[in-house]
């Protein structure tokens, strides 16, 4: 018979990366700065004292968007079989428990500010850990699946550079990182990321902007960046996602 346990989470996570297709597959410097909010009146003050003194920390969350779990997933990259869960860093868990490893930035009171996040937006928190290189690094070591893994070398054209430039500066800023981990490995595969096949070229979304892209062998081009809307849907009131304005903006800016 299964034991129960409650855990209650100590604070959310606060990041730009809402939608689970925009979480990185790992953390690093690519991902998005964010902000554990510590939950006020449980001491967790005296709790984090002596955390400024830690470059990095382990952040033990809640996938609060995957409400279910699959006992076989598909890896992130390397293979199109499933294997099991426990095999991977699937979000689709029994008990739906990620970690990442972050660096930190600044504590101020009950928030702690990081960089290099992997989590989402509103994510529970559960713990945080320190990470200590001597337990926590073990060079080489690594699961059969991804040591398969083709690598594509990813260059980026002067017009989309300036494109991405642009939306970076209005506010942006995922894009370049969604990029790279999208395309690295298994551009391609539309099991796993957002992307159609055109005729001589591919297409990948990422919330509602496009990323236009060539492959010849195992390098990758970028080649544009535009927008998802049409101008039909740039003609009516309704906007979803408040960033019609932006998009109207930028297409007068790149006409």
């Amino acid at each position: 018979m299964a034991h129960k346990i409650e855990i209650e989470a100590i604070g959310t996570f606060k990041s730009d990366q809402v939608q689970p297709y925009e979480a990185g597959r790992q953390p690093d410097e690519f991902h998005s700065e964010g902000c554990i909010e510590l939950f006020a009146g449980s001491n967790f003050e005296q709790a984090l004292m002596g955390l400024e003194g830690c470059e990095y920390i382990w952040v033990l969350f809640q996938f609060h968007h995957n409400p279910n779990w699959n006992p076989m997933v598909l890896p992130p990259r390397g293979r199109d079989t499933k294997i099991g869960v426990f095999a991977t860093r699937s979000p689709y868990r029994p008990n739906g428990i990620g970690m990442s490893c972050v660096r930190v930035e600044r504590i101020d009171k009950l928030k702690i500010y990081v960089a290099g996040a992997d989590i989402l937006d509103g994510s529970p928190i559960i713990d945080i850990k320190p990470y200590v290189a001597y337990a926590d690094s073990i060079p080489g070591a690594e699961p059969e699946w991804l040591k398969n893994a083709e690598r594509f070398e990813i260059s980026v054209s002067p017009l989309a550079e300036k494109k991405i430039s642009w939306l970076e500066s209005h506010g942006v800023s995922q894009l370049r990182g969604f990029i790279r981990h999208q395309l690295e490995y298994e551009p391609t595969n539309s099991k796993k990321k957002r992307v159609k096949a055109q005729e001589k070229d591919y297409i990948l979304a990422y919330r509602t902007w496009r990323v236009q892209f060539q492959i010849k062998g195992t390098l990758l081009e970028v080649s544009d960046v535009f927008s998802g809307y049409s101008d039909h849907d740039l003609k009516l009131e309704e906007d979803t996602y408040s960033d019609k304005d932006l998009h109207r903006l930028f297409l007068k800016t790149f006409i």
